[in-house]
């Protein structure tokens, strides 16, 4: 696989999330189906800062994201986020924060996709695995996203989109 098909996929993964949490708009973003879940708005903002922070990790030469010393790490870019209280902001973040980690990631040579790294469960995998993790764990959310919008009556931007291609 190659470093432009993961970025385009998850660049078209990520403008559902955005659109998932716009489509929310009406409701608060604290809402959650059961107290023991994290609300939409928490859910939303782990994708941006997990993305962020990994992709950055990495960008940054990051190569061991196990121990203690990861934490100072992820606390550097996660505080490089700004505030996002409404859908609409934490929306434009998510595409705006996507399009500047995605350019530094395709202007990266193959020699930095095929370097390992050491993943936050210890094992060793290539920067461009690391990078399909990082797609796979926001359509992991994504999906609780689309459940959630469920739950409100709000069909999901990517059931929209098939059912206006069957209709046409």
């Amino acid at each position: 696989m190659r470093p432009e098909s993961i970025l385009n996929s998850w660049k078209s993964v990520r403008g559902d999330t955005a659109q998932a949490v716009e489509d929310f708009a009406g409701q608060p973003l604290d809402y959650k189906p059961t107290a023991d879940l994290m609300s939409f708005g928490d859910i939303a903002r782990h994708i941006l800062q997990a993305g962020h922070i990994l992709a950055a990790a990495m960008l940054d030469g990051v190569d061991n994201m196990t121990g203690p010393d990861f934490a100072a790490i992820r606390a550097k870019y996660a505080n490089e986020l700004p505030a996002t209280d409404t859908p609409s902001a934490l929306a434009a973040e998510l595409r705006s924060r996507l399009e500047t980690d995605r350019a530094r990631l395709a202007s990266q040579p193959a020699e930095f996709y095929s370097g390992e790294i050491t993943r936050f469960d210890g094992q060793r995998v290539t920067r461009l695995e690391m990078l399909q993790v990082i797609k796979e764990h926001e359509l992991t959310h994504r999906a609780q996203l689309f459940m959630y919008l469920r739950l409100n009556g709000v069909v999901p931007p990517t059931t929209r989109r098939r059912t206006a291609k069957a209709n046409a």
